[in-house]
């Protein structure tokens, strides 16, 4: 059985250090983050069914707030609502803190993995809803392999209208997100060669990429309509885009991000989409247009992203000049920053997710972290062992 209750280390885990510097302006926009995780076997990284199990397990703040997945070796956490960067810090320590001690009881790992290391061969132990064996039967091989772990952030902007013009605005940082959180580079026992394997898996549903320009809600209904009459989706739960108004509370959800290794890295990764959102949302109100990005470029962006990461190159939607190009991924990382510094100083977030930014800098994403635990015996075992160290050391840090 895993001690998940031993200190270990990491430049990348620092909560207490982002959270204390955090505060709030009356004006910020609300938070809510998803998080998806792996149940698996502390030896071999081999995924176990055994959410039931684990879910029955949890107890303690945090528990009544994991929920399932699409499979049975996926659990999910939901936070509460927050504004500030501290308090959403803390809920998510919570929920990580009890679904890792509860599979620790039951002599199994909780990975904040975006893919299955070991493997997940053909359609895999679906969990108990209905709703996921009419996606079988009308998806069909599609569904092999599937279980994929990502982090979804909502931002609270109730009015759609509004909420169809920020993703406008979004849609263009959408690789830099997904590159800066990747987190699923080994798959099916080997190195994929992509930072985010993850991407690729969802990419095969036919909602799953980044949105459309809008032109208005009624346009954002009318192509819900169209996929609908289609069957490329079976109901609106089933629009993938990376980012969409959610139909379930007034927010507008962003999609584009593997599971975060720690909890530093998922309030960093919601931290910037606040910020990008609340930028965004000024402009709208300001009537500044937003970019609009040929959808050709901008899939070859996030499939960019999604290859190297942010270790790696990435393509520059928004620079200067008619030409697009390669430059390195941590470029663009820095434009997003001065593009949301503004509102990161107004509401107090810039000293931590700077600090936090750094870190990552300094220690590589989770998908280099990965690799380099693989690369030294090309072995599994090792990068299950990062892996449940890091999502152990985000519970206690």
């Amino acid at each position: 059985m895993p001690d998940v209750t031993r200190e270990v280390q990491f430049d990348t885990v620092h909560g207490p250090s982002l959270v204390a510097q955090a505060t709030v302006s009356s004006a910020t926009l609300t938070l809510g983050v998803e998080e998806e995780f792996l149940l698996a076997d502390p030896r071999t990284g081999r995924v176990a069914p055994a959410a039931r199990e684990i879910r029955e397990r949890a107890a303690g703040p945090g528990a009544d707030r994991l929920v399932f997945e699409l499979t049975q070796f996926q659990l999910e956490s939901n936070t509460a609502v927050h504004t500030s960067l501290r308090d959403l810090h803390g809920d998510l320590l919570e929920m990580r803190r009890a679904a890792a001690c509860a599979a620790a009881s039951a002599g199994l790992a909780l990975l904040a993995c975006g893919t299955a290391l070991d493997g997940n061969e053909g359609v895999p132990p679906l969990s108990s809803c209905p709703r996921y064996q009419t996606m079988l039967r009308e998806f069909g091989a599609i569904m092999d392999g599937q279980g994929v772990c990502g982090c979804h952030v909502h931002v609270g902007i109730a009015d759609r209208e509004e909420a169809v013009r920020v993703s406008n605005h979004l849609r263009p940082w959408l690789p830099v997100l997904q590159a800066l959180a990747a987190n699923s580079p080994i798959s099916d026992g080997r190195d994929t060669g992509y930072a985010s394997w993850r991407a690729l898996m969802m990419g095969r549903w036919p909602s799953a990429e980044p949105p459309p320009f809008f032109r208005s809600v009624e346009h954002y209904e009318s192509l819900v309509a169209g996929m609908l009459a289609g069957g490329t989706i079976l109901d609106r739960k089933m629009i993938y885009w990376l980012v969409r108004p959610s139909d379930h509370v007034p927010t507008l959800e962003i999609r584009a991000a593997d599971v975060c290794p720690t909890v530093g890295e998922t309030v960093l990764l919601a931290g910037l989409v606040r910020g990008l959102a609340e930028t965004a949302l000024r402009d709208v109100r300001a009537g500044v247009p937003a970019p609009e990005v040929e959808d050709t470029l901008l899939r070859a962006a996030y499939w960019r992203a999604a290859r190297d990461g942010v270790d790696g190159e990435a393509l520059d939607l928004l620079g200067a000049g008619v030409s697009i190009g390669r430059v390195p991924a941590w470029r663009l990382v820095d434009r997003l920053l001065e593009y949301v510094r503004p509102v990161l100083e107004e509401n107090g977030d810039w000293t931590p997710l700077t600090d936090q930014l750094e870190r990552v800098r300094r220690s590589g994403s989770g998908a280099a972290r990965q690799r380099a635990a693989y690369a030294r015996r090309g072995r599994l075992c090792d990068v299950v062992e990062l892996l449940m160290a890091q999502t152990a050391a985000s519970c206690w840090a």
